[in-house]
């Protein structure tokens, strides 16, 4: 819905592997697809927890904050910061 590129979901993905924006479908656990709002979610910064880095997105729509775990073919979000 941002970059154009088609995404192929496994039943968790709720991002582009490109440019890493989302929709907001979960709402409190990643997963859980509990949200109404279906907004898009910018990312907005890369989090590093217990070892593991997620993506930080705020929702255009809403407002709501949420992280969630970077897919294994998601581009390097290092890269994203400098667009920032």
């Amino acid at each position: 819905m941002n970059c154009g590129k088609e995404v192929v979901g496994d039943g968790y993905t709720d991002h582009c592997p490109r440019c890493l924006w989302g929709k907001h479908v979960d709402e409190v656990i990643p997963g859980d697809r509990k949200s109404g709002c279906k907004g898009l979610m910018e990312p907005v910064g890369v989090d590093r927890a217990r070892g593991e880095d997620k993506i930080v997105y705020k929702c255009l729509k809403c407002g709501h904050k949420f992280r969630v775990r970077l897919a294994e073919n998601d581009i390097n979000p290092i890269n994203l910061l400098l667009d920032w």
